[in-house]
């Protein structure tokens, strides 16, 4: 009764399964291990913000999440370097850590990984983190705010990054996260990374169901 199904669910079992079953597109809205749709977002916002993709430098500085591992999944594919702080106990899939560093290998991009911050912010071009507590773990909140601390990006993070530095989050922000100075600051580029959701969804959609081709320029790599 439909042409496409976008899915937010908690297990990307669900949606492996209803690829398997389904005839038509299933776009993955969300799962508990990937969440493409938020960062071609993203990568939309840089490429607005910078005019290129490539050769820029991620840090990422928070939980291994799905969000973490559709970044990871992908960057070295635009020629962007990925430098990942994560505390320890809390790093992304072995498995997309490994094929992530094969994606970096192949395109000759950097993949860092520390558990220091500051050791990730470095020279980086864009800060990114996200919620502390995801979706279904709330019970672990306390212990995971205790894990995260020292983990908040503010302007003293931002000072060893790139003087051109910007900020991301997917929202809802939390203040442990990042706080107000960096999040209302002219570095943050977080309201228009939330509209670009809409544009990406709709290009995805657009993509999926017709024969449209970009009549504007591909983005540069």
């Amino acid at each position: 009764m439909t042409d496409a199904v976008l899915a937010r669910v908690y297990q990307q079992s669900d949606l492996d399964q209803l690829s398997k079953e389904a005839t038509i597109p299933i776009v993955n809205g969300l799962s508990d291990s990937y969440h493409p749709i938020q960062i071609l977002a993203d990568y939309l916002t840089i490429q607005e913000h910078y005019g290129h993709l490539n050769g820029l430098s991620i840090s990422w500085i928070g939980d291994g999440n799905n969000v973490l591992h559709s970044i990871m999944m992908s960057a070295a594919k635009f020629g962007m370097h990925l430098r990942i702080a994560t505390p320890k106990g809390y790093e992304p899939d072995p498995s997309v850590t490994t094929t992530a560093e094969q994606f970096s290998k192949e395109s000759g991009t950097e993949l860092f990984m520390t558990n220091d911050p500051l050791e990730a912010a470095s020279g980086a071009n864009i800060l990114v983190t996200d919620t502390w507590v995801s979706m279904g773990q709330e019970e672990e909140k306390k212990k995971r705010l205790l894990d995260f601390k020292g983990y908040q990006i503010t302007m003293q993070t931002g000072k060893v990054a790139s003087p051109n530095w910007v900020f991301l989050h997917c929202l809802p922000r939390k203040p442990e996260e990042v706080d107000d100075e960096v999040f209302y600051s002219p570095k943050s580029l977080v309201f228009e990374e939330a509209e670009n959701r809409k544009w990406t969804i709709m290009g995805v959609m657009v993509s999926l169901l017709t024969d449209y081709s970009p009549q504007l320029p591909k983005p540069t790599f």
